[in-house]
């Protein structure tokens, strides 16, 4: 129930308190006229001065601003040099104070009955006046104080602009009127009261003829028959009416009403709302009592001593739902917040809470006592009351989370009148509401929402309700804190007493009981009329603290009755779970006992389509604590007066600790847990259609799935809710400061495509069941026609939570000065240009084509939220209905096509949803496309008029429609007419032609850019066209991508080859012929190279590679195709490597090194002496250029050789596998060194007299060496690590990448022959056969020594060898491993 939310310690004691009505701020002047303001939510000061006397920082300003301003010639001592003497009011002002204090008087005195046919019935909030400026108001003795927060300038009033009197009090006048300018009055020692502009700072009227006295307080109200009053009390003990009409009049005005109120004088007075009647006015006086007035007689009501020997200090009205029959916080300097209950009872003041039990211990001296000497209740959240204490500033909270005794009921169907029940004094109470197009004024705060409207010209609509209160003759048993809740149907109301405990289910068609007990835990089904609720014994009433409860006795008396109750609560929290139902005859019946769960305490029940039970846990021992946890709506339960903190956890001095798991969810049916523990929520809400719920958490709102399983969507950040309702997907939710609208759609995951399968195919085996059962085996028989496979393509979706803020307690904010114009000059012409800058601000209304009036916001201005905590009703009549905490019903108006098409989508309504979206800017269609988008209506969304190109494909894409997303792609590309063939037949044409090519041309470069731009768009389309059998469409989109691929550079490699294919697969051959041309000239060899593979055009092939500088893949592609061209190239591709070769870089070397190596002896080898010859690099299987033709014998092979007896299937040329052992017996050369780096196998001969040697493989993978030419090629390198056993019948590489490469139709392997290194000019290897890699298509290159055309020392082998392009015997493998 009670938690410190703020303290702040001082060291002197506060004296003064204020809280801002919107903004968390809170000024206090303490003992030594010390002001400070200070951000209580964010625990930081805003501002500091010394106010009783003369602040030096403030002075220093001064001055320093007017010698800034050229302003030397200084007449007089500034003002701010003026001494203040003592601080006797602090205050804040600002349009958001205006207005709230203007809404409290209008609602206060639209209460009463007899306002109905006397009060004007649209509220018509006050204008701006404040103009972005928030003041903070400090009167003193000497003069006033006028602090602007933004600027942190100030205006000193001295109280000689006053007639020179002192200052005692101040209160603030205004008036509906747009014209009025801001007005203060101040009481004054000599008993006058006078009025001061804040526009020309000037004294404007008196008050005159009524106080004898100085006066000590003031304050303005609103009487029953709309007139504003001013009413003052002074030392004289006297309450004095005086009109406030007629505010601009400037004559001497003359009391209407004196009466005697106190002895000794009148210390405050405060304004109460009551109930269906006319407001009150509470005074508190120095002889120690407290007087209630009524206002329109003026007589008093009641007067009361709420302290024995203690004068009150502070007064305020209040209104919790949490203490209903408590209305008057009132203060004495003790330690206790006082509550006096309702005047209608026995007017007995008890302990509202005692502070010193709030405080951190560490603060609070042991020889030092808590003091309280000022105390406040927050305009706008009754469940904060902030004190000045001796020890410092302490804001305390008052359960935030209860809400007041109302459940809606259903409305009948065809109706407009809705109705809700509520609990008020003991009895059962209707309302009625509906929405009224004919004013009734007997709703002052009916409009709430309507105040807006009128004074920004904005498109928010003016909302008249019509509501009464009927009595209901079935009276309530207790009058205590009570939980009203409806079942599923509506038929049913339960009622529940926490504090008793005790509930009652009253059936709403004659409000006869057909269940009661005791109890406090209870929760519905939301399926059918059924509840669980845990029934306890009652525990003693806990006896009232009696007057002067400081005592010990008394104490003692309250602690034994906290015991009791806290053993009472643990029995009771013992008992198990019962599920009831209630039968169409009204009659209840007990269907599970006991609901077999854990062994702890439950705490709370928590209904819903599943029922939650929250158990205690080792964490909260506390009884207060744990009977402070949820019933049906999380309320806390905990007692006044109590001295532990309900809410430890949130305690900022305690430890931070999460929500404990100790919630578990059970099903209605088998009454078995269906979930492990969760964290327990403060509340829950479930969609009445059953497929969303909700989990509110203190920081945050968990939101779940529930269809086709329980599944986690996210949370929304909305601290602090203390209620929600759900319509269909959306849940509006109402926290202490705001109404919130979550928009929510579960997207489409895996689990919903595979349930839909699922259900289609259970669908189908019951019908092929049905149809056995009606015609036997027979219906099984099918005959197979052509199979026609639609394949639907489900895209997955993400969930969306999208969060709107539809009403809060903050002003609009206007448009606030960056420098604020010196006060002289703020004439009326100054208001005329800043009512024009306002008006053009909030100007929410265009007028589009045809005089439909067009919304320019994405949302509507946020509305103003009813004072104090509500509860949702729910959206009927297209509105959101709210009731406060007096019974009230509110509406929120959904009209802003913003909000009104989300709503309508939401709800499942996409068509009307565009047709309201002609009223919203086209500005924001996007927005609200891509919201619809979030709520899977991508189809509809395609109608809304303002959508960019963009989003419009994305959309098409979305909705399968194609022609529109091509049209949207060919816009946004620019490229709508880059690909049309125009034929010219006459003369005229043909000039034309030329004409429209040059202007083709310039544009040409535009699209091409567009096309590139949005190349994986134009795929996407393709990919999209394919899959659904389009092929026009896609045909268009090949040839904008064709006419970009012409161009060098426009699209890379991997889009080429895309494009190749595509172009192949819709057999537009022609245009990729002409991509291979263009790519050649491009550059790009092996794109070219591969949309002529996939042509099947080996010559364009062969060009490809030739044009673009790729010979060694051109030579490899002309010997595996046996190409004519093999000679030439394999000739052209040896003198660019000579070429290569003979280029010698320069290397850079200092003169150090140089002279240093031209020491050294020459160190010259033996190959160096010679010449080196020329490169000849050939194919595998190729002949020397200068050897004689092989001559092929057609006998057959010589027996002895290995490749003739041992491995008939291998074919020569073929690699060997990496590893691989040397064939045995295999030579090398004599006296060639092995290449650097070469594995030589272990134990292999190098016999050179050995027939077989000429011309043998050196070592599988053996590497080049590091001087080889062919470096510098990628594609002329053999990598060992690549090298793969290849089969018998291999396919020719044709690039190096083997993804990017095609196979050849050729049995033949190109593979690569690295020769022996050798070192004697006179011996020399001739290229043969050799084991290479599968994974390399360009021959690995001999070092320089190379001899390339010298004769061989030995014959060739040619006569017993087949041709390199047939299959011939593998040699045999000797088991001798490779190094």
């Amino acid at each position: 129930m009670l938690r410190l939310r703020a303290f702040r310690p001082t060291s002197d004691k506060v004296v003064k308190i204020q809280l801002h009505p919107t903004h968390p701020w809170l000024v206090t002047a303490d003992a030594n006229d010390r002001v400070s303001v200070w951000d209580w939510e964010h625990r930081q000061v805003i501002y500091e001065l010394k106010a009783g006397g003369v602040d030096e920082r403030r002075l220093v300003g001064v001055k320093l601003e007017k010698l800034a301003e050229g302003d030397t010639d200084s007449k007089g001592k500034p003002t701010e040099a003026i001494r203040g003497g003592s601080v006797k009011q602090v205050s804040f002002y600002d349009d958001d104070v205006r207005f709230w204090q203007h809404w409290r008087n209008r609602s206060a005195a639209a209460e009463a009955p007899t306002a109905v046919n006397q009060q004007s019935s649209a509220f018509s909030a006050p204008a701006p006046s404040t103009r972005g400026r928030h003041f903070v108001v400090i009167c003193c003795e000497n003069k006033v104080i006028f602090l602007d927060l933004v600027t942190m300038r100030g205006r000193d009033v001295p109280k000689q602009e006053l007639d020179n009197k002192s200052l005692l009090c101040m209160e603030f006048l205004s008036r509906s009127s747009s014209s009025d300018a801001p007005l203060v009055a101040f009481g004054h020692s000599d008993g006058v009261i006078r009025v001061l502009s804040m526009l020309t700072w000037k004294l404007v009227r008196r008050y005159t003829g009524g106080h004898k006295g100085a006066i000590s307080c003031l304050m303005t109200f609103m009487s029953a028959a709309g007139e504003v009053h001013l009413v003052s009390g002074g030392s004289d003990g006297l309450l004095i009416l005086w009109s406030a009409d007629h505010i601009h009049d400037s004559r001497e005005l003359v009391p209407k009403i004196s009466l005697k109120a106190h002895d000794g004088g009148v210390v405050a007075v405060e304004l109460s709302r009551v109930m269906g009647s006319a407001p009150q006015l509470i005074t508190i006086g120095a002889d120690k009592t407290l007087a209630i007035w009524d206002t329109v007689t003026f007589k008093e009501i009641r007067r009361i001593k709420p302290v024995p020997k203690l004068a009150c200090h502070s007064v305020a009205s209040w209104c919790h739902p949490r203490a209903p029959n408590l209305d008057i916080l009132t203060c004495v300097k003790d330690s206790h917040i006082w509550a006096i209950e309702h005047p209608t009872y026995s007017a007995l003041t008890r302990p509202l809470c005692e502070l010193s039990s709030l405080v951190p211990p560490q603060v609070l001296a042991q020889h030092k006592k808590l003091r309280v000497y000022c105390m406040v209740a927050h305009p706008l959240q009754p469940h904060l009351v902030a004190t000045g204490t001796n020890i410092g500033i302490i804001l305390s909270e008052f359960d935030p989370r209860a809400i007041p005794a109302v459940a809606p009921l259903p409305t009948p169907a065809e109706s407009k009148e809705h109705s809700a029940v509520y609990i008020v004094e003991r009895e059962l109470k209707l309302l009625n509401f509906q929405l009224s197009n004919t004013a009734n004024p007997s709703l002052g705060n009916a409009g709430v929402t309507s105040e807006i409207g009128r004074s920004r010209n904005d498109s928010v609509e003016q909302l008249i309700v019509k509501q009464a209160k009927k009595h209901i003759s079935t009276p309530a048993p207790h009058d205590s804190y009570s939980i009203l809740s409806v079942s599923s149907s509506g038929k049913y109301v339960a009622v529940i007493w926490p504090d008793i405990p005790s509930f009652a289910v009253y059936k709403a068609s004659d409000w006869s009981v057909v269940d009661s007990g005791t109890g406090k835990l209870f929760a519905w089904d939301t399926c059918r009329d059924r509840y669980a609720l845990v029934e306890s014994a009652l525990p003693p009433r806990m006896p009232l603290i009696v007057k002067g409860g400081s005592s010990k006795k008394a104490k003692e008396a309250a602690a034994v009755a906290a015991q009791a109750a806290a053993a009472a609560a643990s029995a009771a929290s013992a008992s198990n779970v019962q599920v009831r139902i209630l039968l169409d005859d009204g009659t209840a019946h007990v269907l599970q006992r006991s609901i077999d769960g854990r062994s702890e305490p439950v705490i709370g029940l928590h209904g819903g389509a599943l029922l939650g039970v929250t158990y205690r846990t080792s964490r909260r021992i506390s009884p207060v604590a744990a009977t402070a946890i949820s019933t049906v709506q999380s309320m806390p339960l905990s007692g006044f007066g109590g001295t532990g903190s309900s809410f430890a956890s949130d305690d900022p001095f305690s430890s931070k600790e999460g929500p404990p798991q100790n919630f578990q969810l059970y099903s209605w049916e088998t009454y078995q847990p269906v979930s492990g523990l969760l964290a327990q929520p403060e509340w829950t809400v479930w969609d009445q259609t059953v497929e969303y719920c909700a989990f509110a958490y203190q920081q945050y709102i968990v939101i779940s799935s529930l269809r086709p399983q329980f599944r986690y969507l996210g949370d929304v950040s909305i601290p602090f809710a203390t209620g929600a309702v759900w319509h269909r997907r959306q849940l509006f939710v109402a926290t202490p400061t705001t109404i919130e609208c979550v928009f929510v759609d579960a997207g489409v995951a895996a689990i919903d495509i595979e349930t839909k399968k699922r259900k289609e195919e259970m669908k189908a085996r019951e019908a092929q069941s049905r149809a056995v059962t009606e015609h036997g085996d027979l219906a099984l028989i099918t005959v197979e026609g052509p199979l026609t496979t639609t394949s639907e393509k489900i895209v997955l979706r993400p969930p969306m939570l999208q969060v709107v803020r539809l009403a809060s307690f903050q002003h609009a904010p206007s448009i606030p000065p960056f420098i604020v114009p010196k006060q002289s000059k703020l004439d009326g012409e100054d208001s005329v240009f800043q009512k024009e800058l306002d008006d053009r601000r909030y100007a929410e209304v265009a007028v589009a084509g045809g005089g439909v009036s067009v919304a320019v916001t994405r949302f509507p201005p946020e509305q103003k939220r009813p004072i104090g905590p509500l509860v949702v009703v729910g959206v009927r009549d297209g509105v959101l209905w709210l009731v406060d905490r007096y019974m009230c019903a509110h509406a929120l108006s959904l009209s802003h096509p913003g909000i009104r098409c989300r709503c309508l989508a939401a709800y499942g309504d996409p068509v009307s949803a565009v047709k309201w979206a002609t009223r919203l800017g086209r500005e924001h269609h996007d927005d609200l496309a891509q919201f619809m988008l979030g709520m899977g209506y991508a189809t509809e969304a395609l109608h809304l008029p303002g959508i960019s190109k963009r989003l419009e494909f994305d959309l098409a894409m979305q909705s399968n429609d194609l022609k529109r997303a091509l049209a949207c792609l060919l816009t946004m590309s620019n490229s709508r007419d880059v690909g049309q063939e125009t034929t010219a037949t006459d003369v005229t044409q043909i000039l034309n032609l030329v004409v429209a090519k040059q202007a083709k041309q310039e544009s040409m470069t535009d699209a091409v850019q567009g096309i590139v731009k949005f190349v994986k768009e134009f795929f996407d389309l393709i990919d999209a066209a394919d899959s659904t059998g389009q092929a026009d469409i896609a045909r268009e989109v090949l040839k904008r991508l064709a006419a970009a691929a012409s161009v060098k550079g426009a699209l890379h490699g991997q889009m080429l080859r895309g494009l190749a294919l595509r172009l192949a697969n819709h057999g537009e051959l022609t245009r990729l012929s002409g991509l291979v041309s263009n790519l050649i000239a491009a550059g790009h060899g092996r794109e070219a190279a591969f949309a002529a593979a996939v042509l099947g055009d080996n010559a364009l092939m062969e060009k490809a590679w030739q044009d673009t500088g790729m010979l060694a893949e051109a030579v490899l592609h002309a010997q595996a195709h046996g190409r004519p061209s093999l000679r030439n190239l394999v000739i052209t591709w040896n003198k660019m490597l000579q070429k290569e070769l003979d280029h010698t870089p320069t290397v850079k070397t200092d003169a150090a090194e140089a002279f240093l190596a031209s020491l050294e002896d020459p160190k010259l080898t033996l190959g160096e002496t010679e010449k080196k010859p020329p490169i000849e690099i050939l194919p595998p299987g190729m002949p020397p250029l200068s050897a004689p033709p092989i001559v092929i014998k057609k006998a057959g092979m010589k027996p002895g050789l290995p490749n003739a007896a041992l491995a008939p299937n291998r074919a020569i040329g073929a690699p060997m596998a990496q590893g691989t052992p040397m064939v045995q017996g295999t030579p090398m050369a004599q006296g060639t060194p092995a290449a650097k780096g070469a594995p030589i196998a272990q134990g292999t001969p190098a016999a050179q007299g050995d027939p077989t040697a000429q011309g043998a493989p050196a070592a599988q993978g053996a590497p080049t060496t590091q001087d080889a030419p062919a470096q510098a090629q990628n594609a002329e390198e053999a990598k060992p690590s690549e090298a793969t056993a290849a089969p018998n019948n291999a396919e020719d590489m044709t690039a190096p990448n083997k993804a990017e490469s095609t196979a050849a139709p050729s049995n033949a392997e190109a593979t690569t022959a690295p020769a022996a290194e050798s070192n004697n000019p006179e011996a020399a290897t001739t290229p043969a056969p050799s084991a290479d890699s599968t994974g390399t298509n360009a021959p690995a290159v001999t070092p320089g020594e190379v001899t390339n055309g010298a004769p061989s020392t030995e014959p060739p082998v040619s006569a017993d060898k087949p041709s390199s392009t047939e299959p011939s015997p593998a040699p045999h493998v000797a088991d001798v491993p490779a190094v």
